[in-house]
């Protein structure tokens, strides 16, 4: 199992990114630092990637915003429940357990947490019990260990049901 999903996978974030804001901003293709998730060495790239943040946002590497999403199951980024990854303290780029087939790489919570702001997009009632967690910091699903204090919620009717 690997990571890889071809560019313009309808899987793959970066796909996503690319569609709803990438082609529609004046940014620099040299601005954008993907996740080499088609390495043939992921734990390589996931070092690489990792030093790459540094040279480029200092030690430790403090992100501006970083933009989450929720699952129905209370993920957010790739970090799964039960998956070990979730255990990560002393790296900000991991690799995951097999989850829907592949490999994934990851920011890990210590990267989380130091950015500067959190953006989290949460969208539809499949959302609405994970949404109740996350506000509630329960820490029994991975985006409840993510820190509140610098997030904003932005939810639409259904995900926010239950608040």
């Amino acid at each position: 199992m690997n990571a890889s999903r071809p560019a313009g996978d309808p899987d793959r974030n970066l796909t996503h990114l690319h569609e709803s804001l990438l082609e529609h901003a004046p940014i620099e293709p040299k601005q954008i630092h993907a996740m080499p998730v088609n390495a043939t060495d992921l734990d390589r790239a996931a070092e690489d990637y990792a030093h790459e943040l540094q040279t480029i946002t200092g030690d430790p590497p403090v992100l501006d915003l970083i933009h989450l999403g929720l699952g129905p199951d209370g993920h957010t980024a790739s970090l799964i429940p039960g998956d070990p990854v979730l255990q990560v303290t002393d790296r900000d780029i991991a690799l995951t357990g097999v989850y829907q087939n592949r490999r994934r790489m990851t920011l890990t919570y210590p990267i989380i947490n130091r950015a500067r702001q959190i953006l989290w997009l949460v969208t539809g009632s499949d959302k609405s019990g994970p949404l109740a967690q996350l506000r509630n910091a329960d820490p029994a699903i991975p985006a409840g260990r993510v820190n509140q204090a610098h997030a904003t919620v932005l939810a639409d009717k259904a995900a926010a049901a239950k608040l």
